[in-house]
């Protein structure tokens, strides 16, 4: 499917609940005080992009490229990740709150999560190895067959 391209865009308090953000393959954009909450976010494509301070709870990501993408600040309650596109799935989280969100399934190795909050996140079957988990709060988070080979949860919270 060849999509629009959008390069080197700021995006800024846009409210995307109200109108869709139009499906393009978005590079190198920054998003800022955006909010996804609810919206389709489905086969669009987001290649070396930042989205800050933004809330994309419980946003549609059937077949979403999400590579080399930083979450800095934002609120993803509810995000199913696990319908990503898996094929150069790259990202990190620094600040964010992940509650009720699932990797399920996702190669999602030498994932940084930095300062978030994660109860209820599901990582059952998920490969994330060399992932570091620094100080976030993993309180009722699933980790069934969860393939963990050197990561790091050193500075991690409320977690079994």
């Amino acid at each position: 499917m060849n999509l629009p391209l959008v390069n080197n865009q700021n995006f800024n308090h846009q409210n995307y609940t109200l109108e869709k953000l139009p499906r393009a393959e978005y590079s190198n954009c920054k998003f800022a005080n955006c909010n996804f909450e609810n919206s389709e976010l489905s086969h669009c494509s987001f290649i070396e992009c930042e989205f800050i301070d933004c809330n994309l709870s419980n946003a549609s990501t059937m077949r979403t490229t999400f590579n080399d993408i930083k979450f800095n600040g934002c609120k993803l309650v509810g995000v199913p990740f696990q319908s990503c596109n898996d094929f150069l799935l790259a990202f990190s989280f620094t600040n964010c709150t992940l509650n009720l969100s699932t990797f399920y399934q996702l190669k999602i190795n030498n994932t940084e999560f930095s300062k978030c909050k994660m109860h209820r996140v599901d990582f059952t079957e998920t490969e994330a190895k060399n992932t570091t988990f620094s100080n976030c709060d993993l309180k009722d988070s699933i980790f069934d067959s969860t393939r963990l080979e050197n990561a790091d949860f050193s500075t991690a919270y409320n977690f079994s």
